[in-house]
């Protein structure tokens, strides 16, 4: 078996019907979510937002919320104010340019203060379930162990080296299943090898 098809069927095998781990409600919820994931977890993040999006009930409420108000329940997700802001940011520019809908095109939500690429492929794979790649850090750890992508390599090299591995109908459910991967086996410290069945094509195994 070729070493992607080997990669596919294992991915499919442990994450049949993978599923974001963030909650949200609706568009905007799930966009600023995102956003707070950066350098957090979504166990951390769900639990400000049900504190957050409980408190402030739409974006107008959000876009007039009192700063340090939204510093004190953010705050451990870590880069708490500068998150904030964007939290205002995002509300604002989606209720004076966007009619309080999230744009459903990339270059537009990059366009965002606080949304970077990142955020923009989470979102749209997740909410549209359109063909985008993101590459956090368990996607990035887990394709340089698996050798799809090298150890040097940044993320918009390892997004696009997926695009090619991976058939295009397929890049939002290999997304999730990767982060899964990452998140629960393929972990950076202590990672569950013994019983994996990519281990034989693993570069961390072969240091080891």
């Amino acid at each position: 078996m070729e070493k992607i098809d080997l990669i596919n069927s294992y991915l499919d095998e442990l994450f049949p019907g993978p599923k974001c781990e963030l909650n949200y409600s609706n568009d905007y919820e799930l966009l600023i979510s995102i956003m707070l994931s950066a350098q957090s977890t979504d166990k951390r993040v769900n639990q400000v937002t049900s504190i957050l999006f409980d408190k402030y009930k739409s974006l107008e409420a959000l876009n007039e919320a009192n700063i340090d108000d939204l510093e004190n329940i953010i705050r451990s997700v870590g880069s708490f104010r500068k998150k904030s802001q964007y939290i205002k940011d995002i509300a604002s520019t989606l209720i004076t340019k966007y009619n309080g809908v999230v744009p459903r095109n990339h270059d537009l939500l990059v366009e965002i203060n606080g949304i970077g690429r990142k955020t923009a492929n989470v979102f749209l794979s997740e909410y549209y379930n359109e063909p985008y790649i993101a590459v956090d850090t368990h996607v990035s750890r887990v394709s340089k162990r698996l050798g799809l992508a090298r150890k040097n390599d940044d993320v918009l090299t390892i997004e696009k080296k997926l695009q090619k591995k991976f058939d295009k109908s397929l890049w939002a459910r290999r997304h999730l299943q990767m982060v899964l991967f990452g998140r629960y086996k393929c972990k950076a410290i202590s990672p569950l090898c013994s019983d994996c069945k990519l281990k034989d094509i693993c570069n961390e195994k072969k240091k080891k």
